[in-house]
């Protein structure tokens, strides 16, 4: 909490110029005796701040004072730039204010040099409105209920108690306490629907376990791919896992979440991928192609 004050004193004596310890004790509702800890903390970091009596005195920092060459490398200043947008990204609100407050701190121009979107191409403000209601529920210890299409597409409602929001592989998940099977699960925000704050008293949440960990079951998998799907096997595994033949197949050994979705994921390669092991993985994939064909001859 101190750090954060200690930025924002900075700021705002960048900005008004002289500021007396009273103004600010009241701005951070904190005691005069704190705002002069914080003076002689910003002091000792090796920023130029004074304080001068009489009339029109207070704390200031040195006319020539630019933080970016005192407290902050340059590299460090773009990686909390960087942060910030993938905070603003994420639809937390707030953080455009203090990214071009930095920005100017930081005296950066060029702040927008990458843009961080991880919403889809698809309903946004949708997804905009279920993070607005999934933090809501998380920093509140609230329960939410929803409408969630699974992978096989079964439609259901569900209650949940969202502990944190998760981005991986290309998509936004939520992790939650799920009052049905009572444990951990993990939800795609793109199958959920009509969410909202549940119970009489805004959705609290029952006692949860002291410790709660997701148990993800792994399968390893030996797949072999064509030449052609060379531009997703390289964005979707590690080199490690990759072996690459003289001409221009792949092998690859990896370990991944068993589910509905692996079937999704394996049938989206179309023909450009054979699975060698697991037989069973194998053998179900064999019956689904043989269904899917079966609409077609």
């Amino acid at each position: 909490m101190q750090i954060s004050r200690l930025f924002q004193v900075i700021y705002i004596l960048l900005e008004k110029g002289t500021v007396t310890a009273n103004e600010l004790a009241e701005r951070f509702e904190v005691s005069v005796r704190t705002i002069y800890r914080d003076v002689e903390a910003l002091s000792q970091a090796g920023i130029p701040i004074y304080t001068s009596q009489g009339k029109g005195g207070g704390i200031s920092l040195s006319d020539r004072f630019i933080l970016n060459k005192s407290l902050l490398s340059d590299t460090e200043q773009d990686k909390i730039l960087f942060a910030l947008q993938s905070l603003s990204a994420a639809q937390h609100p707030g953080y455009d204010d203090v990214l071009a407050k930095l920005s100017s701190l930081f005296m950066k121009n060029n702040a927008s040099w990458i843009e961080v979107d991880f919403s889809s191409w698809g309903n946004e403000r949708k997804q905009t409105e279920i993070f607005g209601l999934l933090k809501k529920a998380i920093l509140g210890r609230k329960v939410i209920s929803f409408t969630y299409y699974s992978a096989s597409g079964e439609k259901r409602d569900r209650s949940a108690a969202p502990v944190k929001l998760l981005f991986k592989n290309r998509a936004w998940y939520f992790q939650g306490y799920c009052l049905e099977h009572m444990a951990i699960r993990t939800f795609k925000i793109t199958r959920m629907s009509d969410v909202r704050l549940a119970g009489e008293q805004d959705g609290e949440r029952p006692p949860m376990p002291d410790k709660m960990e997701t148990v993800e079951h792994k399968v390893t998998l030996r797949l072999k791919f064509d030449a052609a799907a060379a531009y997703r096997v390289l964005d979707d595994f590690s080199e490690e896992e990759v072996s690459r033949f003289e001409n221009g197949s792949f092998l690859v050994t990896t370990n991944m979440p068993a589910g509905e979705w692996l079937y999704d994921y394996l049938l989206s390669f179309g023909p450009l991928v054979e699975v060698a092991e697991p037989e069973c993985i194998r053998s179900e994939l064999i019956v689904r192609i043989k269904k899917m064909a079966e609409k077609y001859f």
